[in-house]
């Protein structure tokens, strides 16, 4: 029994979930509250894993820079891109939430138990450039104090970096402990059918069809911002920066499209990158391995993108009011986070957690997309896997460590 459990592949199990509780929530109506537990375990799992996530995965993904003045141009340039395209991909994603309102259609006050709205941050900005030094570290994690924490993670990267040899033995530390959370992560995923069960029961039964309209919704806007970065942001990149033909460079990728589409995760889709990389678009393989590999760390445009659209769709069905400091809080927060977020499926999920208090956005929004997650989840890895191979030809291009001669004969295959 288990055995056949665990032979089907689990995109396909949380899809069969998600059908047989919105089939369960109209059959039940209000009543499948009760099973609702079962749906806030899972969001507590989630919750359980944000602290040593983050902080394993963002100092690991700073020390994996590895010495800057040695790497040069190569490793510039890459964070250069990865920083610009991440802005861009949120900004996008609350364009579209904020023009396109996919949370307005759900009413808030159907929702049962949901908990206290956490009120936004009023601090002036100087206020805040002194809140992101945390006076306590212990003090921060335990009370998953956001901006502190990412800022703290990051100051032990560079730390180790600035260290050299002596900070190896504390990077291979932190690297090992982002495999180990990386794990316990995939063990928290295999509730993902059983929770996504629940909460689509209880948010087709108590919220009815207009939940599931706007959750729908959701996933289609999901959707289109990942193809708008797909299609025109990393086109650009590749035809007036690298200097290729677009279509040559996602013709070459094809392979690592179909497996992150598959996988939701960029970690598992890493080796197909690198060799469609190498052998289809002619990136030579010091720059392939280090900007691709390194990118399935911190480069997640498709997870930036969704968590500003997240964070919009849960401020409008809580009516929690946004200003344009939120905004720009919202940018930097999902930026960091896509670059704390595990390679790995549900990692968008866990991001959450961290972005949606520091501007007062409840975590139930969590509970509500939680069972379409997976749907987006498998078109944001491949938004990130894509941007992983564009800047890694981008900057092969740039510092001539392309063969398009070599992209010319794999396309002539």
């Amino acid at each position: 029994m288990f055995a056949f459990w665990f032979n089907i592949p689990l995109w396909q199990r949380v899809i069969a979930a998600l059908i047989l509780g919105v089939i369960l929530g109209l059959w039940w109506g209000p009543d499948a509250e009760q099973i609702k537990w079962i749906g806030s375990f899972f969001i507590a799992s989630i919750k359980m894993l944000v602290v040593p996530l983050i902080f394993f995965s963002l100092v690991s993904g700073v020390a994996a820079i590895g010495d800057i003045r040695k790497l040069g141009k190569v490793g510039g340039r890459a964070m250069i891109l990865f920083i610009i395209t991440g802005q861009i991909a949120v900004w996008l994603g609350l364009a579209i939430g904020t023009l396109l309102k996919p949370g307005a259609g759900i009413d808030p006050d159907k929702i049962p138990s949901k908990g206290d709205i956490p009120p936004p941050t009023d601090l002036a900005w100087t206020e805040r450039i002194i809140a992101l030094v945390p006076q306590s570290p212990v003090e921060v994690m335990a009370n998953v104090d956001v901006l502190p924490l990412i800022v703290f993670a990051l100051l032990i990267g560079i730390g180790i970096l600035m260290a050299k040899e002596e900070g190896e033995p504390v990077a291979k530390i932190f690297d090992s402990g982002a495999i180990v959370m990386q794990k316990v992560t995939m063990i928290v995923m295999e509730l993902t059918p059983f929770g996504v069960f629940a909460l689509m029961a209880w948010v087709a039964g108590t919220l009815g069809t207009d939940a599931l309209i706007a959750l729908a919704k959701l996933v289609g806007l999901n959707y289109l911002g990942c193809l708008l970065i797909i299609i025109v942001m990393y086109s650009c990149i590749i035809k007036f920066v690298a200097k290729i033909p677009p279509i040559d460079f996602f013709r070459g990728i094809t392979d690592a499209i179909a497996v992150s589409y598959s996988t939701a995760s960029s970690n598992a889709t890493l080796p197909v990158t690198l060799r469609c990389a190498q052998r289809n678009l002619g990136v030579s393989k010091s720059v392939s391995s280090f900007v691709i590999s390194l990118g399935a760390t911190i480069n997640m445009n498709g997870t930036a993108m969704y968590l500003g659209l997240a964070t919009l769709f849960g401020a409008q069905v809580f009516g929690v009011d946004l200003t344009w400091a939120d905004y720009f809080t919202i940018s930097i927060l999902a930026t960091l986070a896509a670059i704390g977020a595990a390679g790995i499926p549900g990692a968008g999920i866990i991001m959450m957690a961290l972005v949606f208090p520091q501007v007062g956005v409840p975590l139930e929004t969590i509970a509500l997309v939680a069972g379409v997650d997976r749907i987006m989840d498998m078109m944001r890895t491949t938004t990130n896997v894509s941007g992983d191979a564009a800047v890694a030809v981008t900057v092969a291009s740039m510092t001539g460590e392309l063969d398009k001669e070599e992209l010319i004969s794999a396309d002539d295959v």
